[in-house]
């Protein structure tokens, strides 16, 4: 079993410092395996709200049931019953509550909702996905990339079982996950959708062109895009704005938020990748994962209508931080690394390859492999 213990260990200290604690995340990401270990080491109380005798051994009586244990309680799929919220909210505000509360769902507009009205200022929040870098060890980095985040996709036996399990996941993630979070949209419109972002990955958002395709309204296709994103399968990176004399973009830009997926939406096997026009859009996305996943802060990227960008921009302990993803075997210096290094006032910028050496080209930007990521997403110095 590959070990999460920086995950594990984020998830425990929020259990310590909040009544509730929800981890959200897209299904087959290891939620419920992560709160078993978790729970086998607090000794906890756990119900699977997809179980038949823990659904309905909640449901009789709700508020008696739980009110009656203390130590760790897991709440697993808990969108499947919203009229917890209210009594957890409840047992959140006893004196000296003897219980905390872990709940696990993937996202949906009713469980947001549901959260926000209910537990707003007595929840932490953990956003998961499936594995990073810093578990499976760089040396698997390609196979990250190619096969994606997912546990059963990363760890399949060949090529053949982790594309099969994507496809599958797909499938089931439009024709069951999606009603199930109370979406109506037909699964084929959303698989279409769904495929032209794999084709847009890594490009700023066209609402028109998207409701063109699609025979729809600009709002239309824009709500598709915001129920991809709040079910964790597509990433909006919003736009930086600085107060400078160039009209600046202001749209999102969209990527399809699991590289493994992305290569099954475009029917792309591993050994093609390579060789794919999409090539480096997919490590851009890919890489980006990574930074989000670690850096402990908002991220945006930057974007002129002249042509300057800049793929990921931060502000962590006062440093003014920015971040370029290229799949090249030795970057060098752009006239739009100049412009953004001057525009944005940047403190560092960091130009990441999937090389193997670092080095300076210019002053205050470093090529850096993958491979040294942690130690600049760590500290800003």
């Amino acid at each position: 079993m590959i070990s999460r213990k920086y995950l594990q260990n984020t998830i425990e200290n929020k259990i310590e410092r909040n009544a509730v604690t929800a981890i959200l995340g897209p299904r087959q990401c290891g939620k419920t395996t992560i709160s078993r270990i978790i729970g086998n080491k607090f000794n906890a109380h756990y119900f699977d709200l997809e179980d038949p005798v823990s659904f309905q051994s909640l449901k009789s009586s709700p508020m008696q049931l739980l009110s009656s244990l203390s130590g760790l309680i897991i709440l697993d799929e808990i969108q499947r019953m919203p009229d917890l919220f209210p009594i957890l909210r409840v047992l959140a505000d006893r004196y000296q509550n003897p219980a905390h509360f872990l709940i696990l769902g993937s996202a949906s507009p009713h469980l947001m909702k549901n959260v926000s009205e209910s537990l707003a200022g007595r929840i932490g929040f953990v956003d998961m996905s499936g594995f990073d870098i810093w578990e499976t060890g760089y040396s698997e980095v390609k196979n990250l990339w190619f096969r994606g985040r997912f546990p059963r996709s990363f760890l399949g036996k060949n090529d053949d079982e982790s594309f099969s399990w994507r496809m599958d996941f797909i499938r089931t993630f439009l024709e069951r996950d999606i009603p199930q979070l109370g979406i109506t949209v037909p699964s084929e419109t959303l698989r279409r959708f769904w495929t032209m972002l794999a084709h847009y990955h890594g490009q700023t958002w066209n609402g028109s062109e998207f409701a063109r395709s699609l025979g729809t309204t600009e709002p239309t296709a824009r709500r598709y895009l915001d129920l991809l994103s709040g079910a964790y399968v597509v990433r909006q990176i919003q736009p930086w704005f600085e107060n400078i004399s160039k009209r600046q973009v202001k749209s999102p830009k969209v990527y399809i938020a699991d590289s493994g997926i992305l290569h099954a939406l475009l029917m792309l096997r591993e050994d093609q990748i390579q060789y794919h026009p999409k090539r480096g859009a997919s490590w851009e996305g890919f890489v980006i994962d990574q930074i989000i996943r670690r850096i402990n802060a908002p991220v945006y990227y930057w974007a002129t209508h002249a042509g300057a960008e800049l793929d990921l921009f931060s502000i962590k302990e006062g440093k003014r931080i920015g971040f370029e993803i290229k799949y090249s075997d030795a970057p060098s210096m752009t006239k739009s690394m100049h412009t953004a290094i001057r525009d944005l006032h940047l403190d560092h910028l960091y130009v990441i390859y999937p090389g193997e050496k670092k080095y300076p080209i210019h002053d205050g930007v470093m090529v850096l492999p993958i491979s040294e990521l942690e130690s600049v997403l760590s500290s800003s110095k």
